[in-house]
């Protein structure tokens, strides 16, 4: 490729992770989008190939497009970009398929344009995308998209993004039923308010899970991976929540949960053959249920976006 076009792959994300509603998320290894982005004269950006996924294809509707146009906008380069996206991550899959296409395209340019933007500026602009796509500019997926294992927005305002390490023997078991579930409907089914008590749960498993992932404790981390707020109202609309949840235990998981706004169900393993164990176990609750599904095993993606 020359100069002026790169490859990249865009990774599939973790959001929420069970207990860190809209601040927590982790970058997976295994799957993910990818891209191609050039420079071009022409100014703007436009999105000249499509495939894997019957998205638009125009700008202004595609989370790349917008995302793209935040980070022209704030740049001061005077030519545009052509975008081509080989779309491998569902949409509605719960696995950051949005936040893959805005994360790559602008982590892409800014490549392109020897590296203009921080990574923290790259995740607002990215946000944008994310406002298409859900109608909330959330950044607990693009964040680790774009920074690499695990990720903590502590503040949105002002944008403030904590990179967390991951032991190394740390796995993800994702499975994907083939349903779909839009990130903007499951949000508002969410109560807006909480009780003192379930907040003093919350924020006690989200700062056990960061020192479990700082110390390396992979007890600490299963034990931290509880949602009180989110899971009990979410997993409702995912058919065999519970029961893919206890197989995943048994099989010797850390601990699962909903990853992002579902249907996929995660879940954290020490070892990559355990992971592949409750992959194992988690299918029987589908094939019994007679829903299809994807799974993925992944380590954790430690880089982010990076060049093919």
């Amino acid at each position: 490729m020359s100069q002026n076009e790169i490859k990249v792959f865009c990774p599939a994300t973790v959001a929420n992770v069970s207990c860190g509603f809209d601040v927590l998320g982790v970058a997976l290894d295994s799957v993910g989008d990818e891209m191609i982005v050039r420079k071009v004269p022409q100014k703007g950006i436009k999105i000249t190939k499509l495939t894997g996924q019957d998205l638009p294809k125009e700008t202004l509707n595609n989370v790349a497009g917008v995302a793209g146009n935040a980070f022209l906008l704030a740049s001061d380069y005077d030519g545009g970009f052509e975008i081509e996206i080989d779309k491998r991550i569902k949409p509605g899959s719960g696995i950051g398929s949005s936040a893959a296409s805005s994360a790559g395209a602008v982590w892409a340019m800014n490549h392109l344009l020897g590296n203009p933007f921080s990574k923290t500026e790259l995740v607002k602009f990215a946000m944008e995308g994310e406002r298409l796509a859900s109608d909330v500019a959330h950044a607990d997926n693009v964040a680790p998209a774009l920074f690499g294992g695990f990720t903590l927005v502590r503040s949105y305002s002002p944008l403030d993004i904590i990179d967390i390490p991951a032991p190394s023997e740390l796995y993800v078991t994702i499975i994907h039923p083939q349903i779909e579930i839009k990130t903007s409907d499951s949000r508002k089914i969410l109560k807006t308010t909480i009780s003192m008590e379930t907040g003093i749960k919350q924020w006690g498993n989200v700062g056990g899970l960061v020192a479990g992932l700082f110390k390396q404790d992979y007890d600490l981390i299963g034990r931290s991976l509880e949602d009180h707020i989110v899971e009990p109202i979410r997993s409702i609309l995912i058919p065999g929540f519970d029961e893919v949840k206890k197989v995943s235990l048994e099989a010797g998981a850390l601990g699962s949960g909903i990853s992002g706004s579902g249907p996929s169900i995660f879940a954290f393993s020490k070892w990559e053959e355990t992971a592949i164990k409750v992959g194992d176990a988690m299918k029987t609750v589908y094939d019994k249920i007679g829903i299809d599904y994807e799974i993925h095993v992944s380590k954790i993606n430690m880089e982010g976006v990076k060049l093919l």
